[in-house]
Protein backbone atom coordinates (compact mmCIF):
# COMPACT_ATOMS: atom_id res chain seq x y z
CA UNK A 1 0.00 0.00 0.00
CA UNK A 2 0.86 4.03 -0.36
CA UNK A 3 2.43 5.82 2.56
CA UNK A 4 -0.66 7.47 3.13
CA UNK A 5 -2.79 4.48 2.90
CA UNK A 6 0.04 2.83 5.56
CA UNK A 7 -0.10 5.75 8.30
CA UNK A 8 -3.91 5.38 8.60
CA UNK A 9 -4.65 1.39 7.94
CA UNK A 10 -1.40 -0.52 8.98
CA UNK A 11 -1.54 -3.02 12.05
CA UNK A 12 -4.31 -0.88 13.82
CA UNK A 13 -7.62 -2.89 13.77
CA UNK A 14 -6.83 -4.87 16.76
CA UNK A 15 -10.60 -5.04 18.22
CA UNK A 16 -12.14 -8.17 16.95
CA UNK A 17 -15.01 -7.70 19.46
CA UNK A 18 -16.76 -4.59 18.64
CA UNK A 19 -14.80 -3.75 15.35
CA UNK A 20 -13.35 -0.30 16.71
CA UNK A 21 -12.08 1.73 13.55
CA UNK A 22 -9.38 3.13 16.19
CA UNK A 23 -7.46 1.39 18.50
CA UNK A 24 -8.46 0.63 21.80
CA UNK A 25 -5.99 1.24 25.15
CA UNK A 26 -5.51 -1.74 26.76
CA UNK A 27 -4.20 -0.01 29.59
CA UNK A 28 -4.03 -3.53 32.03
CA UNK A 29 -0.56 -4.18 33.52
CA UNK A 30 -1.02 -7.78 33.53
CA UNK A 31 -3.00 -10.09 31.77
CA UNK A 32 -4.46 -14.08 32.42
CA UNK A 33 -3.01 -17.59 31.69
CA UNK A 34 -5.65 -19.75 30.99
CA UNK A 35 -3.07 -22.33 33.29
CA UNK A 36 0.15 -23.19 33.48
CA UNK A 37 2.29 -23.27 30.89
CA UNK A 38 0.17 -21.68 28.57
CA UNK A 39 0.94 -17.89 28.41
CA UNK A 40 -1.17 -15.12 26.63
CA UNK A 41 -0.02 -12.96 23.51
CA UNK A 42 0.41 -10.71 26.37
CA UNK A 43 1.14 -10.90 29.74
CA UNK A 44 2.93 -7.86 31.39
CA UNK A 45 2.56 -4.69 29.97
CA UNK A 46 6.16 -3.85 29.90
CA UNK A 47 6.96 -6.79 28.06
CA UNK A 48 3.65 -6.34 25.63
CA UNK A 49 0.99 -3.98 25.42
CA UNK A 50 -1.53 -4.55 22.49
CA UNK A 51 -2.22 -0.76 21.74
CA UNK A 52 1.65 -0.55 21.80
CA UNK A 53 2.07 -3.53 19.49
CA UNK A 54 -0.46 -1.58 17.06
CA UNK A 55 1.93 1.43 16.71
CA UNK A 56 5.26 -0.98 16.37
CA UNK A 57 3.43 -2.69 13.60
CA UNK A 58 2.59 0.30 11.85
CA UNK A 59 5.82 2.15 12.32
CA UNK A 60 7.92 -0.50 10.85
CA UNK A 61 5.91 -0.47 7.91
CA UNK A 62 6.59 3.02 7.70
CA UNK A 63 10.18 2.96 8.05
CA UNK A 64 10.29 -0.04 5.33
CA UNK A 65 11.63 -2.45 8.38
CA UNK A 66 10.44 -5.62 10.03
CA UNK A 67 10.47 -4.84 13.93
CA UNK A 68 10.02 -1.52 15.87
CA UNK A 69 10.48 -1.09 19.75
CA UNK A 70 8.35 1.55 21.04
CA UNK A 71 9.84 3.63 23.93
CA UNK A 72 8.55 6.32 26.58
CA UNK A 73 10.80 9.07 25.20
CA UNK A 74 12.74 10.00 22.40
CA UNK A 75 16.18 9.65 24.52
CA UNK A 76 14.52 6.31 25.58
CA UNK A 77 14.77 5.27 21.73
CA UNK A 78 18.66 6.58 21.67
CA UNK A 79 19.50 4.36 24.80
CA UNK A 80 18.26 1.52 23.36
CA UNK A 81 20.17 1.79 20.17
CA UNK A 82 23.47 2.56 22.34
CA UNK A 83 23.05 -0.43 24.50
CA UNK A 84 23.88 -2.41 21.52
CA UNK A 85 27.48 -1.78 22.51
CA UNK A 86 29.71 -2.82 24.91
CA UNK A 87 32.71 -1.15 26.82
CA UNK A 88 35.67 -0.91 25.10
CA UNK A 89 33.53 0.17 21.80
CA UNK A 90 34.04 3.33 19.43
CA UNK A 91 31.33 5.29 18.31
CA UNK A 92 32.04 7.26 15.17
CA UNK A 93 29.63 10.37 15.49
CA UNK A 94 28.78 13.93 14.16
CA UNK A 95 29.92 16.99 16.04
CA UNK A 96 26.12 19.11 15.14
CA UNK A 97 24.24 16.02 16.80
CA UNK A 98 21.43 16.78 19.75
CA UNK A 99 22.32 18.35 22.94
CA UNK A 100 20.51 15.02 24.95
CA UNK A 101 22.02 12.95 22.77
CA UNK A 102 25.34 14.39 23.12
CA UNK A 103 25.20 14.50 26.83
CA UNK A 104 24.22 10.89 26.82
CA UNK A 105 27.19 10.01 24.86
CA UNK A 106 30.08 12.12 27.25
CA UNK A 107 28.98 11.44 30.14
CA UNK A 108 26.78 8.11 30.90
CA UNK A 109 28.03 5.89 27.89
CA UNK A 110 31.95 7.45 28.03
CA UNK A 111 31.95 6.79 32.20
CA UNK A 112 30.71 3.41 30.76
CA UNK A 113 33.73 2.41 28.65
CA UNK A 114 32.23 3.40 25.40
CA UNK A 115 34.97 5.65 23.51
CA UNK A 116 33.42 8.43 20.88
CA UNK A 117 34.81 10.60 18.39
CA UNK A 118 32.68 13.79 16.85
CA UNK A 119 33.61 14.75 13.42
CA UNK A 120 32.35 16.21 10.84
CA UNK A 121 29.87 13.74 9.38
CA UNK A 122 30.18 15.22 5.66
CA UNK A 123 33.86 14.65 5.28
CA UNK A 124 34.40 11.08 4.71
CA UNK A 125 37.65 10.63 4.58
CA UNK A 126 37.39 12.00 7.99
CA UNK A 127 35.42 8.86 8.69
CA UNK A 128 37.50 6.46 7.44
CA UNK A 129 40.60 7.81 9.58
CA UNK A 130 39.12 7.73 12.54
CA UNK A 131 38.39 3.98 12.01
CA UNK A 132 40.11 1.94 14.67
CA UNK A 133 40.15 -2.09 15.96
CA UNK A 134 37.48 -1.42 18.35
CA UNK A 135 34.91 0.66 16.64
CA UNK A 136 31.87 -0.68 16.31
CA UNK A 137 28.99 1.93 15.38
CA UNK A 138 28.45 4.89 13.31
CA UNK A 139 25.65 7.29 14.63
CA UNK A 140 24.14 9.26 12.01
CA UNK A 141 21.81 12.38 12.68
CA UNK A 142 21.02 13.87 8.94
CA UNK A 143 19.85 16.39 8.95
CA UNK A 144 22.06 17.71 11.70
CA UNK A 145 20.70 20.01 14.98
CA UNK A 146 20.40 22.58 15.17
CA UNK A 147 22.48 23.40 11.48
CA UNK A 148 20.55 20.73 9.42
CA UNK A 149 23.92 19.59 7.96
CA UNK A 150 23.53 16.45 5.44
CA UNK A 151 25.31 13.41 5.80
CA UNK A 152 25.59 11.09 2.91
CA UNK A 153 23.93 7.69 4.07
CA UNK A 154 24.33 5.65 1.18
CA UNK A 155 28.52 6.69 1.33
CA UNK A 156 28.49 6.06 5.59
CA UNK A 157 26.85 2.88 4.94
CA UNK A 158 29.31 2.06 1.92
CA UNK A 159 32.65 2.65 4.63
CA UNK A 160 30.63 0.87 7.51
CA UNK A 161 29.85 -2.67 5.78
CA UNK A 162 33.64 -2.40 4.21
CA UNK A 163 34.67 -2.78 7.68
CA UNK A 164 31.43 -4.67 9.36
CA UNK A 165 30.57 -1.37 11.28
CA UNK A 166 27.42 -1.17 13.08
CA UNK A 167 25.10 2.43 11.64
CA UNK A 168 22.38 4.01 13.08
CA UNK A 169 20.40 6.63 12.12
CA UNK A 170 18.61 9.47 13.93
CA UNK A 171 15.33 10.39 11.54
CA UNK A 172 13.41 12.37 13.96
CA UNK A 173 14.01 15.73 11.82
CA UNK A 174 12.25 13.75 8.72
CA UNK A 175 10.39 11.04 9.73
CA UNK A 176 9.64 8.56 7.67
CA UNK A 177 7.72 10.45 4.96
CA UNK A 178 10.67 12.71 4.22
CA UNK A 179 13.64 9.86 4.29
CA UNK A 180 14.26 6.48 5.05
CA UNK A 181 17.81 5.06 6.05
CA UNK A 182 17.15 1.39 6.49
CA UNK A 183 16.44 1.94 2.59
CA UNK A 184 19.62 3.37 2.10
CA UNK A 185 21.18 0.19 3.69
CA UNK A 186 21.14 1.46 7.55
CA UNK A 187 20.82 -1.27 10.33
CA UNK A 188 18.61 0.97 12.82
CA UNK A 189 16.60 4.42 12.52
CA UNK A 190 15.79 5.74 15.86
CA UNK A 191 12.84 8.40 16.13
CA UNK A 192 12.40 10.91 18.71
CA UNK A 193 8.09 10.05 17.90
CA UNK A 194 7.26 13.21 20.22
CA UNK A 195 8.04 15.42 17.00
CA UNK A 196 6.95 14.88 13.71
CA UNK A 197 5.45 11.30 13.79
CA UNK A 198 2.96 12.49 16.62
CA UNK A 199 2.84 16.06 15.83
CA UNK A 200 0.65 17.24 18.36
CA UNK A 201 2.98 18.48 21.26
CA UNK A 202 1.38 16.49 23.65
CA UNK A 203 3.46 13.20 23.90
CA UNK A 204 6.33 12.19 24.29
CA UNK A 205 7.72 8.68 22.69
CA UNK A 206 10.47 7.53 20.89
CA UNK A 207 10.78 4.16 18.36
CA UNK A 208 13.95 2.06 17.33
CA UNK A 209 13.37 0.35 14.07
CA UNK A 210 15.50 -2.20 12.18
CA UNK A 211 14.86 -4.30 9.12
CA UNK A 212 16.96 -7.22 10.60
CA UNK A 213 14.70 -9.67 12.38
CA UNK A 214 17.68 -10.87 15.28
CA UNK A 215 19.11 -7.52 15.54
CA UNK A 216 15.32 -6.07 16.11
CA UNK A 217 14.84 -8.99 18.66
CA UNK A 218 17.89 -7.40 20.49
CA UNK A 219 16.41 -4.20 20.77
CA UNK A 220 13.23 -5.38 22.25
CA UNK A 221 15.44 -7.11 24.66
CA UNK A 222 16.88 -4.13 25.82
CA UNK A 223 13.85 -2.05 25.84
CA UNK A 224 12.17 -5.02 27.94
CA UNK A 225 15.30 -5.55 30.05
CA UNK A 226 15.81 -1.84 30.79
CA UNK A 227 11.77 -0.37 31.33
CA UNK A 228 11.99 1.74 28.28
CA UNK A 229 8.62 0.89 26.82
CA UNK A 230 6.12 3.49 26.30
CA UNK A 231 2.48 3.14 27.98
CA UNK A 232 -0.57 2.43 26.17
CA UNK A 233 -1.98 5.97 26.55
CA UNK A 234 1.10 7.26 24.88
CA UNK A 235 0.71 4.96 21.96
CA UNK A 236 -2.65 5.53 21.24
CA UNK A 237 -1.77 9.06 21.04
CA UNK A 238 1.10 8.85 18.59
CA UNK A 239 -1.40 6.21 16.59
CA UNK A 240 -3.80 9.01 16.66
CA UNK A 241 -1.20 11.67 15.22
CA UNK A 242 0.42 9.23 12.72
CA UNK A 243 -2.87 9.07 10.81
CA UNK A 244 -1.88 12.95 9.57
CA UNK A 245 1.99 12.58 9.12
CA UNK A 246 2.20 12.93 5.20
CA UNK A 247 -0.53 15.91 5.06
CA UNK A 248 1.41 17.67 8.41
CA UNK A 249 4.99 17.02 6.67
CA UNK A 250 3.93 18.52 3.46
CA UNK A 251 2.39 22.03 5.15
CA UNK A 252 5.41 22.07 7.20
CA UNK A 253 7.64 21.83 4.35
CA UNK A 254 5.43 24.43 2.73
CA UNK A 255 5.13 26.88 4.94
CA UNK A 256 9.24 26.34 6.35
CA UNK A 257 10.21 27.12 2.20
CA UNK A 258 8.69 30.44 2.12
CA UNK A 259 10.01 31.15 5.78
CA UNK A 260 13.69 30.56 4.36
CA UNK A 261 13.38 32.25 1.72
CA UNK A 262 12.06 35.41 3.61
CA UNK A 263 15.11 34.66 5.93
CA UNK A 264 17.07 34.77 3.43
CA UNK A 265 16.69 37.79 1.72
CA UNK A 266 16.67 39.71 5.23
CA UNK A 267 19.34 42.43 5.57
CA UNK A 268 19.86 41.40 9.25
CA UNK A 269 20.15 37.40 8.63
CA UNK A 270 23.51 36.27 7.88
CA UNK A 271 23.04 32.92 6.89
CA UNK A 272 20.09 30.08 6.78
CA UNK A 273 19.97 26.31 6.95
CA UNK A 274 17.39 25.24 4.90
CA UNK A 275 18.60 22.21 2.55
CA UNK A 276 15.24 22.98 0.41
CA UNK A 277 17.43 26.20 -0.15
CA UNK A 278 19.63 25.85 -3.52
CA UNK A 279 22.08 28.13 -1.37
CA UNK A 280 22.43 25.14 1.59
CA UNK A 281 26.01 23.48 0.78
CA UNK A 282 24.10 20.06 0.68
CA UNK A 283 21.25 20.56 -1.50
CA UNK A 284 21.38 18.57 -4.08
CA UNK A 285 22.50 15.40 -1.63
CA UNK A 286 19.08 16.22 0.06
CA UNK A 287 17.08 15.39 -3.08
CA UNK A 288 18.84 12.42 -3.74
CA UNK A 289 18.18 10.55 -0.77
CA UNK A 290 15.07 12.49 0.62
CA UNK A 291 11.72 13.17 -0.77
CA UNK A 292 11.28 16.92 0.79
CA UNK A 293 13.41 19.02 3.14
CA UNK A 294 10.95 19.16 6.06
CA UNK A 295 9.67 21.76 8.79
CA UNK A 296 13.30 22.74 10.55
CA UNK A 297 15.28 25.33 9.72
CA UNK A 298 18.05 27.14 11.97
CA UNK A 299 19.29 31.16 10.87
CA UNK A 300 22.37 33.60 12.45
CA UNK A 301 21.62 37.20 12.48
CA UNK A 302 24.54 39.26 11.99
CA UNK A 303 26.35 39.90 15.11
CA UNK A 304 25.38 43.69 16.28
CA UNK A 305 22.28 44.32 13.83
CA UNK A 306 19.45 42.84 16.88
CA UNK A 307 18.71 42.63 20.43
CA UNK A 308 17.97 38.80 21.07
CA UNK A 309 15.52 39.60 23.83
CA UNK A 310 13.99 42.22 21.79
CA UNK A 311 13.18 39.90 19.15
CA UNK A 312 11.88 37.27 20.67
CA UNK A 313 9.50 39.12 22.96
CA UNK A 314 8.54 40.62 19.78
CA UNK A 315 7.26 36.90 18.32
CA UNK A 316 3.41 36.37 18.70
CA UNK A 317 3.02 33.38 16.78
CA UNK A 318 6.76 31.97 17.37
CA UNK A 319 6.50 30.64 20.67
CA UNK A 320 9.84 30.37 22.80
CA UNK A 321 10.85 26.56 23.33
CA UNK A 322 12.66 23.75 23.19
CA UNK A 323 11.27 20.28 20.96
CA UNK A 324 10.02 20.90 17.31
CA UNK A 325 7.34 18.91 15.09
CA UNK A 326 4.15 20.25 16.30
CA UNK A 327 1.67 22.15 14.43
CA UNK A 328 2.54 24.96 16.62
CA UNK A 329 5.83 26.99 15.62
CA UNK A 330 8.66 27.04 17.92
CA UNK A 331 11.83 28.92 18.09
CA UNK A 332 14.48 28.61 20.45
CA UNK A 333 18.32 29.61 20.92
CA UNK A 334 20.45 26.25 20.72
CA UNK A 335 23.64 27.88 22.25
CA UNK A 336 20.94 28.52 25.64
CA UNK A 337 18.72 25.60 25.59
CA UNK A 338 18.14 22.61 23.12
CA UNK A 339 22.70 22.26 23.18
CA UNK A 340 23.63 23.85 26.55
CA UNK A 341 24.64 20.46 28.08
CA UNK A 342 27.43 20.78 25.60
CA UNK A 343 30.41 22.34 26.69
CA UNK A 344 31.12 25.50 25.08
CA UNK A 345 34.24 24.61 22.97
CA UNK A 346 32.62 21.33 21.65
CA UNK A 347 29.47 23.86 20.52
CA UNK A 348 31.85 26.35 19.24
CA UNK A 349 33.56 23.10 17.33
CA UNK A 350 30.12 22.13 16.18
CA UNK A 351 29.48 25.73 14.29
CA UNK A 352 26.84 26.71 17.00
CA UNK A 353 27.44 30.46 18.01
CA UNK A 354 24.48 32.51 20.36
CA UNK A 355 23.21 34.49 17.53
CA UNK A 356 21.90 31.13 15.85
CA UNK A 357 17.96 30.66 16.36
CA UNK A 358 16.32 27.11 15.33
CA UNK A 359 12.89 27.40 13.97
CA UNK A 360 10.15 24.65 14.12
CA UNK A 361 7.82 25.59 11.40
CA UNK A 362 4.11 24.75 12.14
CA UNK A 363 1.06 24.59 10.16
CA UNK A 364 -0.07 28.01 10.50
CA UNK A 365 -0.86 30.38 8.03
CA UNK A 366 2.88 31.46 6.40
CA UNK A 367 1.88 35.19 5.71
CA UNK A 368 1.49 34.98 9.20
CA UNK A 369 4.60 33.54 10.29
CA UNK A 370 6.77 35.41 7.86
CA UNK A 371 4.94 38.61 8.98
CA UNK A 372 5.83 37.34 12.50
CA UNK A 373 9.14 37.32 12.23
CA UNK A 374 9.63 40.68 9.60
CA UNK A 375 8.15 42.41 12.73
CA UNK A 376 10.30 40.73 15.34
CA UNK A 377 13.32 41.78 13.21
CA UNK A 378 12.58 45.14 13.03
CA UNK A 379 11.43 45.81 16.72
Amino acid sequence: MAFKTDAIQHGVYIDKTYSSVTTPIYSSSTYAFSKLGSPPPFDYSRSGNPTRHALAENLARLEGGTRASITATGMGAVTAAIFLFRPGDHIITGKDIYGGTYRLFSTIMTAMGIEFSYLNMGDADAIRAAIKPNTKGIWIETPGNPLLNITDISAVVEIAKQNEILTIADNTFMSPYFQRPLELGVDVVVESMTKYINGHSDVVAGAVVTKDGSLGERIAEIVNSMGLPSGPFDSFLVLRGVKTLPYRMEGHQANALAVAEFLESHPKVNRVNYPGLPSHPHHELAKRQMSGFGGMLSFEYKPGSLDPDAFLAKLKIFLLAESLGGVESLICQPWSMTHLSMPEPARVAAGIRPELFRLSIGLEDRDDLIRDLADALES
